[in-house]
């Protein structure tokens, strides 16, 4: 990546994190074929903070997958939408 990102796309992960996981989750390099985000899907959807598990890393690939799959200018609004929603209303957002 030459170091821009979108508002919304996947969140990226460190690097360490992508070394780890691309062996332990099926399709998780996947998610750097589109620009990163600020904000995503998996954010939207209670994906945020650590991922201290496999299973909470698989769960956020997933979302990001869906993002890729479906994404449309209407579905960025809509998590632009809910961003701001997700941020008022908790105390600690990521």
């Amino acid at each position: 990546m030459n170091g821009s990102m979108s508002l919304v796309g996947p969140r990226p992960h460190a690097a360490a994190h992508n070394q780890q996981y691309r062996k332990l989750t099926r399709g998780y390099m996947i998610r750097h074929k589109v620009k990163p985000g600020i904000t995503g899907l998996a954010q939207v959807n209670g994906c945020c903070g650590e991922t201290e598990t496999l299973d909470k890393m698989e769960r956020r690939v997933d979302w990001d997958h869906h993002y890729i799959r479906t994404w449309s200018l209407w579905l960025d609004l809509e998590i632009l939408f809910r961003t701001v929603f997700v941020v008022l209303k908790q105390e600690h957002a990521h």
